[in-house]
């Protein structure tokens, strides 16, 4: 793609966000929802077209090499990032759900669910390349002098004798030479047999013509069998109904070239940045050399003039502003010397008039008491009609989008690139910044100056006075030297005790490797975690049925509620702080395989905590604190970090067995309370799987864990196209013999890991050889499949039953009971009226009978 298509993609992106954008910043505050299902619509819309646009701004600012048009990108796509899982969160407490349905939004829009699939920026992994690669390589270094771990040695070292080795391969041997020298002499006698038929039977004997007859007969009717069978399979896939076979180079495919013409942009990205890195030093010091000694000239006679002029209106030199209020920078705003001067005596006496507002605002506060206690009546019912209906809560990213989006408006919209084919950088707009940046600096220096002449005129006019003045600045001075000292020595008790002070944090992360707790996980794409849309989920919804998830929505759920924070720290401190996170469902549903993705998309590290792991190390109290200690300390030196506990619900067990050796308890104190002190600038997440939640204490248990992902069994669609992939990248080949839809059907029940294991079993290295003879059929994986033990209904009925018991399941229970209750009294009061409309009618009637007689 071209540099003009790429700017496509961003101007469409804007255009679609100031749509959005007038909705986002109304005019006049919007009026309360009352109607849940409206107010979940909207938000619902609002979170897809923000898809749509997050879409297009990652593979704009992905591909644009232009480095100052990547700033002004980088800083929307954050702000959009953050708003799509701000939504997310305003529809998980609005639904009292963590997975959310919208086919009909996405119908009305026109959109598939692979328009609306969220994304992973590139950039997560991309932009710490280099810091990636030598964390690698150290990591490999240092399990290669630790060797294999302990449980892989024991499977490794087996105890055989010279000789025992040798007489093993002398039997194997033999037995090779023995089994084809039996084919040799089986072969041998059946070509005797044969001879032997053809002396007895004598060869037959044809005309030539007939001969040929037959010859021409067959080949014709191969050759048409052939013809056909073509032209059959080219309809098909014209259709639609076959996918086009693969090239036999799959480095001519489109995808690989696009792949290799992205790559080629990336490495132009870089050196276009290291370009604008050095123009950005080679223009300041132009400036600074050039226009530097006119720019400090100039403010130093303004500066000397403002004297006089206060000297002439006041009769005394004025007081020059600090730092704090902004130095030189008020003076040279247009106003009168002596207003300028009150400003500054009043700026500096800001603290007494503060302290006087806050008994003015007490005093109010006291008068509107009062005056509520008498027309309390009144007030509580307009309380009720403002509380009345949902309102959506300010956002903390759009802000930062409008000014993404303004930036776009007044810069790059309007600006002519006719003569930067190339996209490198603007040097004007570097001139632009240079001079109000090598201007701030200036200003500084000649305020030191400026601030020491005006001390020599006040000493050498006011000689008096400057006794005095001097004295009381000492002093004020002094009292606030002490108020930062308490400051600083209260923040000081605040701080934990650093347990490794005298150790770097290379030395820890050595320490953490060689003990297993850091581990190295394979490299996984979320998009490996393959899984179909459910599109019955808001059908189910309307009929008051809760729908099980897909493992789409899983895929999903933990982009929005793990990658996407952790990935940028602008959207982490913002955005509702998830700490810690639960991963429910059956064994073989890919629950280590959605760490591994996230670990891999992030280039995060993964320490595993986990029972088993812990065995044996840092015993003891002690040792648990500096387990901790050291783990968040390197955690947060080499963030994002993600914390991993397998079958963590034998931590919150009521009773565990005391021949268990791996004491899962351990960790429980301790861990609850290190959660705490994960603050929004630590990029830290303890993630916890399970496949039986329901052995744990429901109330501990949810303490620990802030947000719950259930993963149920895949849907007919989920394994439909897991049993396609499956098959293609283990080696398969489809064929007609081949029939993915029944295999699919027979397989319900069974979850990837099931699927992967039968896969294996079946695509040997032999049976690969085979298929281009003996085509693959779906039979073959039915006996592997038999072995194994499906995920029956009342597993996933106890699954249910206890996703329903969580605090987000109670919620969403008692919101649909309170929501059957208002309908139900509608229902009452409607007909309570009809009643009583018609013995109004019949008293009437009475009364103007007696009235007659």
């Amino acid at each position: 793609m071209s540099h003009s298509y790429y700017n496509k993609q961003w101007q469409d992106a804007q255009s679609a966000l100031v749509d959005i954008l007038q909705y986002e910043n109304p005019a006049q505050p919007p009026k309360p929802e009352r109607d849940r299902l409206a107010a979940f619509q909207l938000l619902a819309t609002m979170y897809v077209k923000y898809i749509q646009i997050f879409r297009k701004l990652e593979q704009s600012y992905d591909q644009i090499v232009h480095p100052q048009k990547r700033r002004v990108l980088r800083h929307c796509l954050d702000g959009v990032m953050g708003r799509i899982v701000e939504l997310k969160h305003e529809m998980m407490n609005l639904e009292f759900s963590e997975y959310h349905y919208y086919d009909d939004v996405l119908s009305d829009l026109k959109l598939t669910p692979n328009d609306v699939e969220i994304p992973i920026p590139k950039y997560f992994v991309n932009e710490r390349a280099k810091n990636l690669k030598e964390r690698e390589k150290l990591l490999g270094q240092i399990l290669s002098k630790v060797g294999p771990p302990d449980q892989d040695r024991d499977k490794v070292e087996i105890h055989m004798s010279f000789e025992q080795a040798i007489r093993i391969i002398q039997i194997h041997e033999r037995a090779r030479q023995g089994r084809l020298r039996a084919k040799f002499m089986k072969e041998i006698r059946q070509q005797e047999e044969r001879e032997k038929k053809a002396l007895t039977q004598g060869a037959p004997t044809l005309d030539p013509d007939i001969a040929a007859m037959k010859i021409q007969k067959i080949w014709k009717g191969f050759s048409q069998r052939r013809k056909t069978r073509k032209d059959r399979d080219e309809e098909m896939i014209f259709i639609g109904m076959s996918s086009p076979p693969l090239p036999t180079n799959p480095r001519n495919l489109p995808q690989s070239l696009a792949a290799r013409t992205e790559e080629l942009r990336r490495r132009a990205q870089d050196v276009h940045e290291h370009e604008y890195q050095q123009a950005l030093i080679t223009i300041k010091e132009n400036i600074t050399q050039n226009e530097g000694p006119d720019m400090r000239e100039n403010m130093m006679d303004e500066i000397r003039q403002w004297f006089i002029e206060c000297r002439d209106a006041t009769g005394k030199f004025p007081e020059f502003p600090s730092e704090e209020v902004g130095g030189s920078v008020m003076i040279f705003k247009e106003k009168d010397p002596a207003e300028l001067e009150k400003e500054l005596k009043e700026k500096e006496e800001g603290k007494g008039k503060s302290g006087k507002k806050g008994k003015n605002k007490k005093e109010k506060k006291e008068k509107k008491g009062k005056k509520g206690k008498k027309g309390k009546k009144g007030k509580k019912d307009d309380d009720d009609s403002e509380e009345e209906g949902w309102k959506m809560a300010p956002s903390s990213f759009v802000p930062a989008v409008n000014e993404a989006s303004e930036t776009y408006k007044n810069i790059w919209a309007v600006r002519s690139e006719s003569d930067n084919f190339i996209q490198k950088h603007d040097p004007e707009l570097i001139k632009e910044d240079k001079k109000k940046e090598v201007e701030q600096e200036i200003r500084t220096q000649v305020d030191e100056l400026m601030r020491a002449e005006l001390a020599n005129l006040k000493a050498a006019v006011d000689r008096d006075k400057k006794g005095k003045k001097g004295k009381a600045g000492k002093k004020k001075k002094k009292k606030k030297k002490k108020g930062k000292k308490g400051k600083k020595g209260r923040k000081g008790k605040k701080k934990e005790k650093d347990l490794t002070s005298d150790r770097t944090i290379e030395d820890l992360f050595e320490e953490l490797i060689v003990q297993g707790i850091i581990v190295r996980c394979p490299q996984v794409k979320m998009s490996d975690y393959e899984g179909e849309y459910s599109y019955l989920g808001t059908t189910l919804r309307q009929a008051n049925v809760e729908p099980m998830p897909s493992l789409s929505d899983v895929r999903r759920l933990v982009t929005e509620f793990g990658i996407l924070p952790l990935g940028s720290s602008a959207v982490h401190e913002k955005v509702p702080l998830t700490k810690s996170m639960l991963i429910a469902g059956p064994q073989g549903t890919g629950k280590k395989m959605l760490i591994h993705a996230m670990c891999t998309e992030l280039g995060a590290n993964l320490f595993d905590l986990s029972p088993i792991n812990l065995v044996g190390k840092y015993p003891g109290k002690d040792g648990l604190k500096m387990l901790f200690h050291l783990i968040y300390k390197v955690g947060r030196a080499l963030q994002p970090s993600i914390f991993y506990i397998a079958d963590c619900e034998r931590m919150f067990k009521k009773k565990i067995p005391k021949s268990d050796p791996t004491d899962p308890k351990r960790l429980k104190k301790e861990l609850l309370k290190s959660l705490k002190t994960i603050k929004l600038d630590d990029r830290i997440l303890l993630i916890g799987t399970t496949h039986c939640p329901f052995d744990a204490e429901m109330k501990p248990f949810m303490s620990c864990y802030q947000r719950v992902v259930l993963i149920p069994r895949p849907d007919y669609a989920s394994r439909h196209l897991i049993w396609r992939k499956l098959i293609l990248k283990f080696g398969g080949q489809f064929s007609n013999h081949l029939d993915i839809s029944s295999l699919s059907k027979v397989t319900d029940g069974y979850t990837p890991g099931h699927m992967v294991t039968a896969v294996q079993q079946v695509l040997t290295d032999r049976r690969i050889q085979q298929l281009s003879k003996k085509p693959l059929q779906a039979v073959e994986f039915v006996a592997p499949l038999a072995r194994l033990d499906p995920v029956y209904k009342e597993e996933e009925e106890s699954f249910k039953s206890w996703y329903a018991k969580t605090p987000m399941g109670r919620k969403r229970a008692k919101a649909a009971q309170a929501d059957e209750d208002d309908a139900g009294g509608k229902d009452k009061k409607g007909k309570g009226k009809k009643g009583k409309g018609k013995s109004g009618g019949k008293k009437g009637k009475k009364g103007k009978k007696k009235k007659k007689k």
